[in-house]
């Protein structure tokens, strides 16, 4: 899975490279206004963002084979992070951020290939990909919460959307049993999305592909499908045109999805 964790880490470095210049342009003020994550300050999505970084790379580079590198203690950076004025937590976001990033570019093909992540919250460590890909997950829905306090008309990134989509069928699959909620509704439904389905019974998955098994359809964008996926698709920040039909409704589908 060579390629995908190569296009993941593309879109890491598209995502720090945007974030960063917006950054550079905020007035100090303006770090303390509201984000897409309603409980959460601009600094604050950038805070966890930069803490994520930190830990990510530790957790990586302790997987590179013949690395010494140190096991983080996640608590105690999440804690230095939370004591950090807006400011540091906005300037530290941009540095950690692009060390995890850098680190990542430089991997080797063989080292992208053959390595294993232990993520510790899962039995067994996993594939360089699937730890991209969580990590990718969060880069691009924080990603969108700070932009979207910026502009409400803001959008995830198309590229993302698809790598996350792709990243969903496979390894990163298990993310969904955990934030979907397939017992808030009361039938199964097979949601068909731009060249995926959406399938909810007694779990929550994205296949590839479509089959004759369809029972409703999601007409819109695939970002908007992905940031539904992540619960960041409210009606205020439902892109016009965007609707689902079938027997199940888009209200209905916000409900499995509360968000994280």
């Amino acid at each position: 899975m060579t390629e995908l964790a190569d296009r993941s880490i593309v879109a890491l470095r598209a995502h720090h490279d945007e974030l960063a210049k917006v950054v550079s342009a905020l007035a100090p003020e303006a770090l303390h206004g509201p984000s897409g994550a309603v409980e959460w300050t601009l600094a604050q999505v950038l805070s966890h963002l930069g803490s994520g970084a930190e830990i990510t790379r530790a957790t990586i580079s302790a997987s590179i084979p013949g690395t010494t590198a140190a096991e983080a203690d996640n608590q105690s950076i999440w804690d230095r992070w939370n004591a950090a004025s807006p400011q540091e937590q906005a300037t530290w976001f941009v540095e950690h951020d692009e060390d995890l990033v850098a680190m990542l570019e430089a991997l080797s093909p063989q080292q992208r290939e053959s390595m294993k992540v232990s993520l510790g919250f899962l039995p067994e460590p996993v594939s360089l990909d699937v730890a991209l890909g969580m990590r990718l997950n969060e880069v691009a829905a924080h990603a969108w919460d700070v932009l979207v306090g910026l502009d409400p008309e803001a959008r995830m990134s198309e590229e993302s959307a698809a790598l996350l989509a792709e990243h969903f069928t496979g390894g990163l699959g298990f993310l969904l049993g955990f934030s979907g909620k397939a017992d808030r509704l009361s039938q199964q439904a097979i949601v068909a999305l731009d060249g995926y389905e959406l399938v909810i019974d007694d779990a929550v998955r994205v296949v590839r592909g479509t089959s004759e098994g369809e029972t409703a359809r999601f007409s819109g964008p695939l970002e908007s499908a992905i940031r539904l996926l992540s619960g960041r698709l409210d009606p205020e920040h439902t892109p016009a045109g965007v609707e689902v039909t079938g027997n199940v409704t888009l209200d209905e589908l916000r409900e499995v999805f509360p968000g994280y």
